[in-house]
């Protein structure tokens, strides 16, 4: 089982996960072309994927999934709340899933679970081969319970370290958008994403990396700086999904 990102961060997100023979697209807010090359930097063809699975209707993550599946007869797996808010999927094969329900795609489990963030029936996933599973954790205010019941025990985690409270506090953006991208219906803080992760410390976590790190309100050297204390290793041990070119295949 291998993973790996189109690219990550509010100008735009997709996670391409592989089992086998069968790879699916986690998001998409990408342009047409713009995929495509993203993909054929992995080695991929739009053809290689078996479907597209979507966390929310915020357009980093959903913008590019219409065009690309239309054009490729990909089917998208949504929640019924994301499908209401979604625009642009006239003409695409789409399957409503219950964001407790595990389901099945060819060699993937993929598993979706619920989480806090300001859209109207988000999820994030975990994905599984029957030996390994990878969490993947963006786009939510804060942690839960639930949450954190469904990223115990994963082999590998992509997680959220999008702002710094400190750089948020004193950055551009109005009031009104430092209380949303800071609430509990936000974006994890590198604090709150290092809470997390120390209680899914476990001898199976083998890789960590950083993600949706914003450009005005974070840099990379601080979600680094803030994962490796947890993880008791070198800043520079912790790897970060850039926006431009995210991160290439890793195994799990």
């Amino acid at each position: 089982m291998r993973f790996a990102s189109l690219g990550s961060g509010s100008e735009g997100n997709g996670l391409v996960v592989e089992a086998g023979a069968t790879r699916v697209l986690m998001d998409c807010g990408f342009g047409l072309a713009d995929s495509i090359a993203r993909l054929a930097r992995l080695e991929l063809q739009v053809t290689d994927l078996a479907g597209i699975v979507v966390t929310h209707e915020h357009s980093d993550h959903i913008g590019g999934v219409g065009r690309l599946a239309r054009k490729h007869r990909l089917p998208v797996w949504l929640t019924a709340g994301t499908l209401a808010m979604a625009q642009d999927l006239d003409g695409v094969a789409v399957q409503v899933i219950d964001s407790h329900a595990t389901f099945a795609l060819e060699g993937l489990e993929i598993q979706p679970y619920p989480v806090p963030h300001d859209a109207r029936e988000p999820v994030q996933y975990v994905f599984g081969d029957g030996d390994r599973r990878l969490g993947v954790l963006t786009d939510t205010g804060c942690s839960t319970p639930h949450i954190e019941a469904m990223l115990s025990g994963v082999d590998a985690l992509v997680l959220e370290c999008n702002h710094d409270a400190a750089m948020l506090e004193s950055g551009p953006y109005p009031v009104s958008l430092k209380r949303r991208v800071g609430g509990r219906f936000g974006h994890l803080e590198n604090g709150q994403a290092a809470a997390l992760l120390d209680k899914l410390k476990h001898d199976k976590l083998q890789c960590v990396m950083a993600a949706h790190v914003s450009r005005k309100n974070n840099t990379d050297a601080l979600a680094r700086r803030a994962l490796a204390q947890v993880l008791d290793c070198a800043d520079d041990e912790v790897r970060v999904a850039c926006q431009s070119t995210g991160f290439n295949w890793i195994e799990i």
